[in-house]
Parts: C-alpha cells; structure tokens; sequence
C-alpha cells in the first residue's frame, strides 16, 4: 500500500478489524518511511454490476455517486458520514445477494428512499425531489401528504 503522504510502498498494520457488519476490513497502517499513520478499508470484490437507466442505456454501476446522491440528500441534517456509508454497503449488500447482473436505477433509487425515510423525513424529501423529478411545489406537497399519512398510520398501529 503505497502511503498517501509521501508514497513509498512499504507499511506496517497496526490494527485490523472488521466493520459494516463483516463486510469491510478496516486497517490502521504506518508508513515505514515518514511514519505518517492512515486507514485503509478492504472489501470483497463483486461482479460488475450494470445500471439500467430510465432512458434504456447502461452503465457501469459507480458507488461513489450513490455515495454522492445521498449525501446531497443528507447535507446539513443530523447523519453521520459513516450511516450514510452504512446505507449504501446495505443496497449493495441486497443487490450482490439477488445475484443480478443488471437492475433498474428506479429499483436502487428506491432503496435508498426506504433507508431514508427510516432515518431522516427532510433527506427522504431531498432525495425523491431527485428521484421522482419533481417538476414543481405541487408534486412536493403530495409528497408530504403522503409522509404525513404514513406518519398517522404508524402511530396508530
């Protein structure tokens, strides 16, 4: 592992342990050259899966923008980087045990919506605002009519 600081390839761990419920090692390591410490997190490496857009083309599933779409959805709300991290290993986690070569964007932007609305009311709004291409106020308000009235449901039940 080469070290981020000063990029000689030589290290030590320091610690090793494992995280998100198993699937990610996460090491400490130390640069044996500058001493500078960082972490490292591994993961199992998965078939490359393809999203389907809604226009019909594929593409190369990227984490990193469904790291980015929710995190937009969460900026300024009470959601720690590592629960927004933990959201996306669970819908890939769900997505690797389907054995799916290819799914729908609209199938994993739903996942990530019931994992919102879990967590954060104003994220879950942030986010299908996106997702559902709201065109104006109007489609904004049925949206929360439709969170109040599953509010009141579960509060009944």
């Amino acid at each position: 592992m080469k070290c981020p600081r000063c990029g000689y390839n030589r290290d030590k761990v320091l610690e090793t342990r494992a995280s998100q419920a198993g699937s990610v090692t996460r090491r400490r390591r130390e640069c044996l050259k500058c001493h500078f410490r960082f972490t490292t997190y591994e993961t199992v490496e998965r078939m490359p899966l393809v999203v389907i857009k809604r226009d019909g083309t594929r593409e190369p599933y990227d984490r990193s923008k469904l790291l980015g779409g929710i995190a937009l959805a969460c900026r300024k709300r009470p959601i720690s980087a590592q629960k927004i991290e933990s959201i996306v290993n669970e819908i890939e986690d769900s997505l690797s045990d389907r054995y799916k070569m290819e799914v729908k964007s609209s199938e994993i932007g739903q996942m990530v919506l019931d994992r919102l609305l879990k967590i954060d009311e104003v994220a879950y709004v942030r986010f299908a605002s996106v997702y559902k291409k709201f065109k104006n106020i109007d489609y904004f308000a049925k949206e929360l009519q439709k969170l109040k009235k599953e509010r009141r449901w579960k509060k009944k039940h």
